[in-house]
């Protein structure tokens, strides 16, 4: 039998881009607090699916899959609708769809700033504007996946820091816009989550070193703070916390 919080009960989640690594991570964490989920996926299908069959296993009628393609900005009314439409209310908006690549200044083109303007930060301004009215009836939240390189760009990744900073932005707007029924916040990682690129072990050992902590985290560490914004902070909007291990004390 899961672990519920009773004041999560029959509550209803919408997780952008959950059908793998820290989406499909908090998916399972608000799942065992009792909530139902709507994992969105784009390309993940399979990925999508074994986790619902996982979820469900535990409790039946509990996940709903969305397909969408974030950077049609035209469609996220109707994923924020049908996420609502499926148990008659929405509570919780993750957006935590992203993309990351470089852009190397002299490199950078129009299709990079859609590419990596779009899911980062076009794509939460309009989804939150689209389910705003479900989560103000609900008096909900939302929760955007920031990152610390918002305030410490990552060299050869500007559009991708400027991207995630503008969302920092939009966060703490949004806090501003939407209160005082619906509570916007954000979690900025590091040292957690890393791309899936085979040469990056050497970076990882360096970064890891230069935090307070000398230990890397881990994805459950960010899904049990988005748990603390959803269900323990009543009165905390318009804040980024931060979840690194102390790597932005470092220089």
């Amino acid at each position: 039998m899961q672990n519920t919080t009773p004041d999560q009960l029959g509550k209803t989640a919408l997780i952008t881009g959950a059908a793998r690594r820290v989406g499909a991570v908090i998916a399972r964490a608000l799942h065992t607090e009792g909530m139902n989920v709507v994992i969105h996926y784009r390309g993940s299908r399979d990925d999508a699916l074994r986790l619902r069959d996982t979820l469900e296993t535990a409790r039946p009628d509990s996940v709903d899959l969305l397909q969408a393609d974030l950077l049609d900005t035209g469609s996220l009314p109707d994923l924020a609708a049908q996420a609502h439409g499926r148990w008659g209310r929405l509570d919780v908006l993750v957006n935590n769809a992203s993309s990351f690549y470089p852009t190397p200044v002299g490199e950078i083109t129009e299709a990079d700033w859609d590419v990596l303007t779009g899911p980062n930060l076009k794509a939460p301004l309009f989804l939150t504007q689209a389910a705003a009215p479900y989560l103000t009836s609900s008096r909900g939240c939302v929760i955007n996946m920031v990152d610390i390189h918002a305030d410490r760009p990552l060299k050869s990744y500007t559009v991708y820091s400027l991207a995630k900073a503008g969302l920092v932005s939009l966060t703490k707007s949004m806090a501003r816009e939407l209160g005082p029924a619906v509570r916007v916040n954000g979690i900025a990682p590091g040292a957690i989550l890393w791309p899936e690129r085979e040469d990056y072990a050497g970076a990882q050992r360096e970064i890891i070193e230069r935090t307070a902590l000398k230990r890397q985290g881990d994805l459950a560490d960010i899904a049990r703070t988005a748990l603390f914004l959803i269900r323990d902070s009543a009165y905390i909007t318009g804040q980024i916390i931060t979840v690194d291990g102390g790597r932005t004390l470092s220089n």
